[in-house]
């Protein structure tokens, strides 16, 4: 009977301690059981593609040509001659200045001229008849010379009439001022009836002048863009002075690269300060849109490369970095810092940091679970071409 209560017993206890033992596994089964999946992201190959690379500058439009004017002959304003602001062209007339004291100083210069004249002819005749004298000997050989000499006198008294004619006659046609160059003009700086001053000094100022068409483009770029440009022989060619490299600028408002033209000028030195080097683009201009002293983005020419590209709203940031998301090993997320480089037809160029054989992580962003070092279920994706007009 003993023997039978042990057995029992033993029943018993064994009972107890499965029970036990499921109750201790059950809740990590149980947690093992709902563990949530790793979340789907669509991965793909960056796309490599050949695009055309450009670097881009922030700058300025200038005037390819620009002018102070101001009257090379004193006196007072007398009229004025074109609108505030106006188109002009070369030559047109723009001042007037009082004539009436320049023309009487032509006329007393051409009276001048006149009356040198006749003391020229004067003398001439009295040399002739006194070589005439001198074979009788009625005259001295010395009051030939001296008859000569008056000649000469009279002659250079002569040539210099006539040039105080053309000086009185050249500032009598600079009381018309006129345009030097075409460009749009300013606003008048004096008003007709007042007394300005002429000369190569301290002349007043009266307008100036801006030549628009065409317009330059000025930029600086840094040394680093300065040596990679320079050892990069396959571009010496793109980038040659003589040539012009093509480039593309846009104003703030703008989104596309519309405006073409080229870099006609580089500085011959680096400034010494910034390590920037100045360079300079020309532009036609020919709807006179493009006024000098607008910002602008310019885009120059670096040739064409080999490139990765990748949707740019996959790229996220840090404090100091751009990042793409890419599936690792283990299918986890490890982020990449990149360069960017610019965007061609919708997609970022990435100069660095992806090769081609990395999934990059371009769908499934919404999901809380996708962060670096989580797990992931990639699921294929694709990075559609640039789409062509």
């Amino acid at each position: 009977m003993s023997n039978r209560r042990s057995g029992l017993m033993l029943v018993a206890l064994s009972a107890a301690t499965l029970m036990t033992s499921a109750v201790i596994l059950s809740p990590t089964h149980a947690l093992a059981q709902g563990a949530p999946p790793a979340p789907p992201v669509q991965v793909s190959a960056p796309l490599a593609q050949r695009v055309t690379n450009w670097d881009e500058y922030t700058g300025r439009f200038e005037a390819s040509a620009q002018v102070e004017v101001r009257a090379r002959v004193s006196g007072f304003l007398d009229a004025l001659h074109f609108r505030d602001g106006a188109l002009i062209n070369k030559g047109d007339l723009l001042f007037t200045i009082d004539q009436r004291p320049y023309k009487l100083a032509v006329d007393v210069a051409r009276a001048e001229v006149t009356r040198a004249k006749a003391q020229v002819d004067l003398s001439q005749n009295e040399v002739e008849r006194a070589e005439g004298l001198t074979q009788n000997r009625t005259i001295t050989a010395r009051d030939v010379d001296q008859r000569r000499t008056n000649l000469n006198s009279a002659i250079g008294a002569f040539e210099g009439a006539q040039a105080n004619l053309k000086t009185a006659e050249l500032n009598l046609e600079w009381t018309e001022v006129r345009a030097p160059l075409a460009g749009r003009i300013s606003n008048r700086r004096v008003d007709p009836g007042n007394l300005i001053a002429g000369g190569q000094t301290g002349a007043t100022l009266l307008t100036t002048i801006v030549a628009v068409d065409p317009i330059y483009f000025s930029f600086d770029a840094s040394e680093a863009d300065y040596l990679r440009y320079s050892r990069l022989t396959d571009l010496r060619k793109v980038t040659s002075r003589e040539e012009g490299t093509p480039a593309e600028v846009r104003l703030a408002d703008e989104t596309q690269w519309k405006r073409r033209g080229r870099i006609d000028f580089v500085d011959n030195a680096l400034n010494a300060r910034s390590a920037t080097i100045r360079g300079r683009v020309v532009f036609p201009n020919s709807d006179q849109f493009l006024t000098p002293g607008t910002f602008g983005r310019l885009r120059v020419f670096a040739g064409e490369v080999d490139a990765l590209l990748v949707p740019d709203s996959i790229i996220v940031s840090d404090q100091a970095n751009k990042i793409v998301l890419t599936v690792g090993p283990e299918n986890k997320i490890v982020p990449k810092p990149v360069v960017l480089g610019q965007i061609t037809g919708g997609l970022r160029v990435i100069r660095s940091g992806l090769t081609p054989q990395d999934k990059v992580v371009v769908g499934g962003f919404a999901s809380p679970m996708v962060r670096p070092g989580a797990t992931v279920n990639p699921q294929p994706g694709e990075i559609k071409p640039p789409a062509t007009n």
